[in-house]
């Protein structure tokens, strides 16, 4: 933790320096209170305001007398992101409002600690961030509380499948089951079939089982039998070679982070219990690794789910739908007020929105627009898109209910709307009565920003957040 909080009458440590935030627009207003050598010094060195951007004021000691940072707003998520690691190793602190612009409790917390995130368990990080101190306030211990989420959630991504596998992931939906006191289960290999998931079991049956890699359902359960039920469901692949419709090198170099929608999930759970929302909380967590052996599933072979629709395989490598519909369906045989999966579900998605927009999937429209706007105004965006019935066709199997996907038929149709599409096919596992949004995900930053470095990470967490807690009241 690199963010600490103390009484708000507390003043900072000995030898921490004040951090002053500015804007473009208010920075030449700010800034006439300086001394004209200070201001002539941030002159030279180029500092206007701009976001990102930062300047260190001298003493005469040497030593650092203040820093200035330049942000977009006081209410950005991502504030201070950049100086955690910017800056010299040290403590510092907000300074007095007065002396700049007054920043949001809550994103400073947040940016900073989400700017000190590295993975680190395999490298050792080159240096200590910088600490911040802030007076005690709950805007303050909510961010912090939402960025250990978010930084679980980049770790579980972040780790290789080699340590990650569906044992492990199990073990880390565990570990955060016992720190809120919540009740944790596993269905594990052939015993999926006989507790009704088939077709969990049929992905991730051709992995190797003595190893931690055998297929399973994960479920947390958590809160008061009176409150109003929500159910989460994440995609758990800890690996996707592709199975028998075998990727190719390059699909398969990201295929850890396959199960990004587990980690989210997971995050989101988290999220939830620990700021003890009024909400009785079911976490589902299909995992498997989609491997390839003599008994691994095959283009052209049926099953019948949960749910009792017959699934015919168009593609092995679009395994993720499969998993899930076992899931969907049961969990909506608990008549949750509220359904959500997420899961780095499509490429397609990816081809329509890029990495940092999730696709969002919902029946009513009013709804969705409701979560966009919400998105933008928390910065932590999704995009509605349609379930657009007269594409169902595309996936209607001659021989099945349903096919998993249409990359192998000869009709014409092609791989066109192949979110929408996959979307559909989930929606066929959840009663019409159910309200349901799916999220598909890309879970991962191709690039870097301030406080969100490449690798693994939480998309949508704080829009849902914000969504359930607008929603149920609290």
């Amino acid at each position: 933790m690199t963010v600490h909080l103390s009484k708000a009458a507390s003043r900072p440590r000995k030898g921490s320096v004040p951090v002053h935030a500015a804007n473009r627009t208010q920075f030449t207003a700010l800034t006439q209170q300086l001394d004209p050598a200070m201001r002539r010094w941030l002159q030279t060195v180029g500092f206007n305001g701009a976001p990102d951007t930062h300047a260190l004021l001298p003493a005469a000691d040497g030593c650092i007398a203040a820093v200035w940072a330049g942000v977009r707003s006081a209410a950005d998520p991502w504030a201070v992101a950049l100086l955690p690691r910017a800056l010299p190793a040290g403590s510092y602190h907000l300074a007095d409002p007065g002396a700049g612009l007054a920043l949001d409790a809550g994103a400073a917390a947040m940016s900073w600690e989400l700017g000190s995130y590295t993975f680190d368990l395999y490298k050792a990080a080159r240096r200590a961030p910088a600490e911040l101190s802030l007076p005690s306030s709950d805007a303050a211990q909510r961010a912090l509380i939402l960025a250990g989420a978010i930084a679980s959630t980049r770790d579980l991504i972040n780790t290789p499948a080699e340590h990650m596998g569906p044992a492990a992931l199990a073990e880390a939906v565990r570990l955060v089951a016992r720190q809120h006191g919540a009740t944790f289960k596993q269905t594990v290999g052939d015993a999926l079939v006989k507790a009704g998931f088939p077709a969990i079991h049929a992905v991730g049956r051709a992995a190797d089982a003595a190893s931690g890699r055998a297929p399973r359902l994960i479920e947390l359960n958590w809160g008061k039998p009176k409150d109003p039920k929500l159910t989460i469901v994440g995609k758990g692949v800890c690996f996707d070679s592709g199975g028998l419709n075998i990727k190719g090198a390059d699909g398969m170099r990201l295929m850890k982070k396959d199960m990004g929608g587990a980690a989210n999930a997971l995050g989101l759970a988290q999220m939830i219990m620990a700021l003890k929302l009024p909400l009785r909380l079911q976490l589902l967590i299909p995992a498997v690794e989609n491997a390839i052996a003599g008994n691994a599933f095959r283009p052209g072979d049926v099953f019948k789910t949960r749910q009792g629709l017959h699934i015919e395989i168009g593609n092995t490598d679009a395994e993720g739908r499969v998993i899930l519909c076992d899931a969907l369906a049961y969990g909506a045989e608990g008549k949750p007020a509220l359904m959500i999966d997420l899961a780095t579900l499509t490429g397609a998605a990816r081809i329509a929105l890029g990495s940092q927009l999730p696709a969002l999937f919902c029946r009513s429209i009013s709804q969705a627009r409701e979560l966009v706007d919400l998105s933008m105004t928390v910065q932590d965006p999704l995009w509605h898109m349609p379930l657009w019935a007269p594409y169902h066709g595309a996936i209607e199997s001659d021989i099945a209910d349903i096919v998993n996907t249409t990359l192998f038929r000869s009709t014409g149709r092609g791989p066109m709307a192949g979110a929408i599409n996959a979307a559909l096919f989930l929606q066929d596992f959840v009663p019409a009565a159910q309200d349901w949004l799916h999220i598909d995900l890309y879970a991962w930053n191709d690039g870097a920003w301030p406080g969100r470095p490449p690798g693994g990470e939480a998309q949508t967490l704080r829009t849902l957040l914000a969504y359930l807690q607008q929603r149920f009241g609290v």
